[in-house]
């Protein structure tokens, strides 16, 4: 799996509590380990993590080892992007992106 310094993975089975459960806004990455763009952002939301964690938490799901999740979804290519905020997804990005870009894209559901 792709680890991001300070962004904890969610499995299928914490996926309820960590994300749809979670008080405030919640960034979900979509990964694998086979994912060249996927390693591209893990710095990218490291720094967002990191920078942002007043008003946004980051977490990660690997794809292969947590299939349910990303079904339920939609998620068809790696790294999609998904924040949550009340249970529900309100904003998704499939690809990498420069974070100042993706702070943008974002900014108006945090």
């Amino acid at each position: 799996m792709v680890r991001i310094t300070g962004v904890p993975a969610v499995t299928d089975e914490t996926f309820a509590t960590e994300v749809l459960a979670a008080e405030g806004p919640v960034l979900v990455d979509f990964t694998a380990d086979w994912c060249p763009p996927c390693r591209m952002m893990a710095p990218v939301l490291a720094d967002i993590a990191r920078e942002e964690a007043h008003r946004l938490r980051v977490v990660t799901v690997d794809v292969d080892r947590n299939p349910r999740a990303p079904a339920a979804y939609g998620v068809l290519s790696m790294p999609t992007l998904i924040v949550f905020r009340d249970g529900q997804p309100v904003r998704s990005v499939v690809g990498a992106r420069a974070k100042a870009r993706l702070l943008r894209e974002l900014a108006d559901v945090l």
